[in-house]
């Protein structure tokens, strides 16, 4: 049946046989905690494939066993967001960051080095350098600027080269929308892998949703949302998942099971209503943001718009922006001639929209990241990186584009 249609055709019923419910034309909260065997056997043989003492047989369905291990709302979700990435399997997590601690820990061990690009998120970036440094991993940052051969130099000059096990990036980048080769990132792990270690590529495409880029396409082992962004689309939940093939995914899962992180299935059952629409809300968002950097890059008092549409066409970003993404995506970031004063001034002058963080959802969201969601970087690192005082965030949502450019004047009008 997959392969007959399209993902957003298929989100309203793939992995669902209303049969096993009554009937009900859409997956009920299946809110328990545990699930009844028939036999002691079915129950045996349960546990045996859960724990990795026997290999499940070809098309077997891991049997239900307790809502940590899975659970029919977290199945059916995750088989569904399999298919926009193309992947073999999925892990939803109860939150962005419990997926990325969950992979960074899984796949880094004390003495290995992690190579990661900045910026980062906040949360990521706090992750990798106040706790990962602590359990003795070797950090290792690079900027969307360097090249490859610029970052192997970076790897090799560690003296550490060899201990490489994660490349880690988030690209577009938070809030900077710079641009990280995604294909290059993966030659970068191909180089240091061998027979005994393979050394893997771990993408976060909260910025694109599943939507507008597939980084397992490009050669990324494993891709990861904050799917409380466009996932979930409505700020009404926290969540994350984890895509990759059926290998890094067992570790994954494995390691979920064990951390206690799953979502919960009334978590699962919103983002099986939100999937519904996503591609909708996402293309609308999309439509709405190049309205809205069009008229921000015309404005005497906006000093610079990041926003991939207006990526200029004979730059290296360009050619990675055409390679990978399919849409210019809804994230604006732009510098505000001036600079923490005259942001808090358009800030605080926002009516249609919200001051607030997180992005990809219905309502437009404003931010100061070097303040906010930036506030943890060292702040050298933030301004060279562009997380400036005077730097503006903006998650474009579904509103009329008119209202939203008008309310952003109106903002603008008060500097």
């Amino acid at each position: 049946m997959a392969s007959k249609f399209k993902p957003e055709s298929l989100m309203m019923s793939f992995g669902y046989k209303p049969e096993l419910s009554e009937g009900a034309v859409k997956p009920p909260v299946f809110q328990t905690s545990t699930f009844v065997f028939k036999t002691a056997e079915e129950g045996k043989h349960f546990f045996e494939v859960a724990y990795g003492l026997i290999a499940k047989e070809q098309n077997e369905e891991l049997g239900l066993i307790y809502s940590r291990i899975n659970n029919p709302n977290l199945e059916i979700l995750e088989n569904r967001l399999c298919l926009w990435d193309k992947a073999d399997d999925c892990a939803v997590f109860e939150s962005g960051m419990s997926a990325i601690s969950t992979v960074l820990l899984e796949f880094l061990r004390p003495g290995d080095v992690l190579l990661y690009s900045m910026p980062t998120y906040g949360g990521t970036d706090h992750f990798i350098n106040h706790y990962l440094t602590e359990i003795g991993v070797i950090c290792i940052g690079f900027k969307p600027n360097d090249s490859k051969s610029e970052i192997i130099a970076k790897l090799e000059k560690s003296g550490k080269a060899e201990k490489l096990a994660l490349v880690y990036v988030e690209t577009p980048a938070n809030p900077t929308n710079t641009l990280i080769d995604i294909t290059m990132c993966q030659e970068i792990a191909a180089k240091y892998s061998n027979e005994e270690k393979r050394v893997y590529t771990a993408v976060d495409n909260t910025y694109m949703g599943p939507i507008w880029c597939s980084p397992l396409d490009h050669g990324a082992d494993l891709v990861l949302y904050s799917a409380t962004k466009y996932i979930g689309g409505h700020s009404d939940l926290i969540a994350g998942a984890v895509l990759g093939n059926a290998e890094v995914m067992l570790r994954v899962k494995t390691l979920r099971t064990f951390l206690g992180n799953m979502a919960s299935p009334h978590t699962c059952w919103l983002l099986l209503r939100s999937l519904e629409t996503l591609k909708i809300r996402m293309d609308q968002q999309a439509k709405n943001a190049a309205f809205v950097a069009n008229f921000l890059n015309k404005h005497p008092k906006v000093a610079k718009v990041y926003y991939l549409g207006l990526i200029e066409s004979d730059s290296s970003a360009y050619k990675i922006y055409k390679k990978q993404y399919s849409s210019s995506g809804a994230m604006i970031s732009f510098d505000l001639v001036g600079g923490e004063k005259e942001a808090f001034i358009f800030l605080n002058n926002l009516k249609l929209i919200k001051l607030a963080v997180s992005l990809g959802s219905t309502e437009s969201l404003a931010q100061h990241p070097a303040t906010m969601t930036h506030v943890g970087i060292d702040p050298k690192l933030k301004e060279e990186m562009g997380i400036t005082p005077s730097l503006i965030r903006i998650s474009i949502g579904i509103e009329n584009d008119e209202d939203i450019v008008a309310d952003i004047n109106n903002a603008l009008s008060r500097i």
